[in-house]
């Protein structure tokens, strides 16, 4: 998996991951939701000296996580993609957000983080219709 490009949704942030992730997770965190707008962030962690970014549109948001420990969110002031996080709980790593690789065939996660705040819907094994895409009236 190493070798991992990405960008945000208007492609004026680019990104270089050179080495393999040390995670790939979901995290359910409430901090996560409501920065996501999800149920979950997924994740893929790696060595912050293999991260690269490059564009000029970069904002960061200090948070402080479900941790208690303050972390970075970075995000495209142009158009809202979250793009990656650096928390203090860990140290020498950066936390990308899946959805913004090119490539997300490789995104599989190993781990879901802080389930304890995990949507109920996510719980239970309720069958849901699926549409390959927006289905029509």
């Amino acid at each position: 998996m190493s070798n991992q490009s990405g960008q945000c949704l208007c492609g004026s942030m680019h990104y270089e991951i050179s080495a393999d992730p040390v995670m790939l997770a979901n995290c359910h965190c409430t901090h996560c939701q409501k920065a996501s707008g999800s149920a979950f962030s997924s994740n893929t962690v790696v060595p912050a000296e293999a991260f690269k970014i490059t564009g000029d549109t970069l904002t960061m948001y200090l948070d402080q996580g479900d941790s208690g420990l303050p972390l970075r969110r970075y995000f495209c002031n142009r158009c809202g993609s979250a793009l990656y996080t650096e928390a203090d709980a860990m140290p020498g790593l950066t936390i990308v957000k899946a959805g913004t690789l090119d490539d997300t065939s490789s995104y599989k996660p190993t781990a879901d983080i802080w389930c304890a705040s995990k949507m109920d819907w996510l719980k239970q094994g309720i069958e849901r219709a699926e549409f390959e895409h927006m289905p029509t009236a």
